[in-house]
């Protein structure tokens, strides 16, 4: 309570976000648990318009949801902006993300609603897009990178994708002159390529690591591959093959790097990437507390 007070919201504002946050949090837990697809997506409307109102209080942005599992809320390091993001499964086992944009005005809410896009990006390694248009995911990194040409925040997220694969994403986030979003940008460089984003994709039931560590100024993934030569160009069957590879800052350019040697690399602090909610649920309930 204190701790709100001195980030300007006052005890009946408190109050009310509460409020809000427990209807997020149960609101949050049916449109990712909940069996019907309707059910879910009436819940993620309810959602929305809850969150929405939350927003709307008074110094809101120093509110942190932290509570509302279901979603993602990461804070750019500077404070200037935040990002909510999440996802709802449809009926055929594929994901539908929404999200917003939060500005710290330090006054009346300012945000730009993120719509998904990503069924009619045809090319997304080599869009660049707004807010309306946006290629969704589920990001739990940020990453501000303010020299080069273009100074951006990358952002790693979870996107999802079939019931076969899943796919990962590096994103770049910057503002244009009227201070809107805008995602994608030119600073991926790989073998004479120069890349909006880089979409990563792999069979549905293997993992993939895709972190960033700070102090080797990296971002480090495994190398996805094929399991045999039949199904080369067939990326929901790709996995893992004990190799990394990393996108290394260089003057705001994020260069590719192949075969990196992690026993080189400084253990990272930062383990925390997305995890499904349904996934953490089942962890949760399987770490029962033994009697002895």
């Amino acid at each position: 309570m204190l701790s709100m007070a001195q980030n300007g919201i006052s005890s009946r504002d408190l109050q009310q976000l509460n409020t809000y946050r427990d209807s997020l949090k149960n609101l949050g837990a049916k449109f990712i648990n909940d069996q019907d697809d309707m059910e879910r997506k009436n819940a993620n409307y309810q959602f929305i318009r809850t969150l929405v109102s939350a927003l709307k209080t008074p110094n809101s942005f120093n509110y942190p949801f932290d509570s509302v599992k279901a979603i993602s809320v990461i804070n750019a390091p500077d404070n200037r902006f935040r990002i909510f993001t999440w996802h709802v499964m449809n009926q055929d086992g594929s994901y539908r993300f929404y999200g917003t944009v939060q500005m710290n005005t330090g006054g009346a809410l300012k945000m730009f609603p993120l719509e998904d896009y990503s069924p009619m990006l045809k090319n997304p390694e080599d869009s660049v897009t707004d807010n309306r248009k946006w290629y969704g995911a589920q990001y739990y990194k940020i990453i501000p990178v303010k020299n080069g040409a273009t100074p951006h925040y990358v952002l790693l997220g979870w996107k999802g994708n079939t019931v076969v694969s899943t796919k990962k994403v590096i994103e770049t986030i910057s503002f244009n002159r009227n201070g809107e979003p805008v995602f994608g940008a030119p600073v991926f460089v790989a073998k004479n390529k120069t890349r909006k984003r880089v979409v990563f994709e792999y069979a549905r039931q293997a993992s993939m690591l895709l972190r960033y560590i700070p102090d080797e100024n990296i971002i480090v993934f495994d190398h996805l591959a094929p399991p045999d030569q039949r199904s080369e160009g067939k990326p929901e069957t790709f996995g893992p093959d004990l190799s990394y590879d990393a996108y290394k800052l260089t003057n705001g350019k994020w260069t590719f790097t192949e075969n990196l040697d992690m026993r080189n690399i400084a253990t990272s602090q930062d383990q925390n990437e997305y995890l499904d909610p349904k996934k953490q649920a089942v962890k949760d309930r399987q770490q029962v507390p033994s009697k002895h």
